[in-house]
């Protein structure tokens, strides 16, 4: 007969996930994860919640933001571990959104080497170049980026 899984206090989670205790507690106060209580308070950690912290360890470290992996990360169902459909959800989403930087990265990358390959950081060849900042009109942020398509968010990502 198996035994029933059993919950996990913060000193094993951080040790299973690589993360600090503090950075377990900011993740908490961010509700990126809700460990249950004891009666004495100490926090319980579901095993299903080493696969939510995976999660974000590995997204931030892909440069997404809390915010980003919190939004993504509400549409996992609460109290149980996620089932191959909700994990599939989720890697569509990142995987769209690795995508899009992965797109913008490149033409960076283009209209980088043509700037700087040419020797003297010409301002008449530079596509990003802003004279006399008339693109401050059009808005904030680097609008010429935008519009060679640097950037699919008229805004960017939240922050």
């Amino acid at each position: 007969m198996a035994l029933p899984p059993r919950d996990l206090g913060i000193g094993e989670v951080a040790a299973r996930t690589g993360l600090s205790v503090p950075t377990l507690r900011f993740y908490e106060t961010r509700g990126l994860v809700k460990p249950l209580r004891t009666s004495g308070g100490q926090r319980r950690y579901l095993r299903a919640d080493l696969r939510r912290l995976s999660i974000i360890r590995v997204a931030t470290d892909l440069g997404f933001s809390l915010a980003e992996v919190g939004a993504v990360l509400d549409r996992l169902p609460p109290g149980r571990a996620a089932t191959q459909a909700d994990w599939n959800r989720i890697a569509r989403h990142f995987r769209r959104e690795l995508d899009r930087r992965i797109r913008g990265m490149e033409r960076l990358r283009e209209r980088l080497d043509g700037c700087i390959g040419c020797g003297c950081l010409s301002m008449k060849r530079c596509a990003l170049f802003n004279r006399d900042d008339e693109a401050a009109a059009e808005g904030p942020g680097s609008r010429l980026w935008r519009e060679i398509g640097g950037d699919d968010h008229a805004e960017g990502p939240a922050r």
